[in-house]
């Protein structure tokens, strides 16, 4: 089944459950989902599918966005094109490449560099904060979390995905977590401690949203 969108020719993929409701989001930027009953015909699919194309203009347009940031290595604030060569033995930055054996060797340099770049901030970072304990850094994907500050065990997680970002908003998810040690919820005198390290952490929090 197909359903055109915007002048773009969009595939339907039809999964039968037994579903009282009938769901619907995008695989790709090509292929339309859809779970519905046994008893819902593509009629009536297309038909829902035209009330909500507001709602899947938002989603391709959002899955598109996802798609080409994902053809890129984004690395400290810049967007680099990974060009593959079995010849390199290392990883290396030019102009706007980055170039690798493989995808494997590229992940690799990617968790390395994780490690590194944030562990040299927050060394650099504490010195300026008073009476913060001994902690561990933990650094691991989260969906919807930049960084936690774990008090029970005093252990700082980060969220890998920090390392795409602009250098100043890896330091900004830091500061957040360092003033947790003092204020463990968000109240007004948590931001007073990161307005404190960080006046402009209002800006940085709408920039770690794009």
């Amino acid at each position: 089944m197909k359903y055109v969108l915007d002048d773009k020719v969009l595939d339907v993929l039809i999964v039968r459950k037994p579903n009282k409701n009938i769901y619907m989001s995008l695989k790709d930027s090509h292929t339309i989902l859809v779970t519905a009953n046994r008893f819902v015909s593509e009629k009536q699919i297309k038909e829902i599918l035209k009330k909500n194309e507001k709602y899947l203009y938002k989603m391709l347009d959002k899955k598109i966005s996802e798609e080409e940031k994902n053809n890129y290595f984004w690395y400290l604030g810049k967007k680099y094109i990974p060009i593959y060569d079995k010849n390199y033995h290392d990883v290396l930055f030019s102009n706007d490449c980055i170039y690798a054996a493989n995808e494997k060797m590229l992940n690799n340099f990617y968790k390395r560099e994780c490690l590194r770049v944030f562990t040299s901030e927050i060394k650099r970072i504490v010195p300026y904060f008073d009476n913060i304990p001994q902690f561990a850094l933990k650094i691991r994907t989260m969906k919807t979390r930049w960084g936690v500050n774990n008090r029970g065990n005093n252990t700082i997680t980060l969220n890998s995905e920090l390392l795409k970002k602009d250098l100043d908003l890896i330091d900004y998810v830091i500061i957040h977590e360092l003033c947790h040690f003092y204020e463990a919820n968000h109240s007004s005198r948590f931001w007073d401690w990161v307005a404190k390290y960080y006046p402009k952490y209002k800006e940085a929090r709408k920039r770690l949203r794009v």
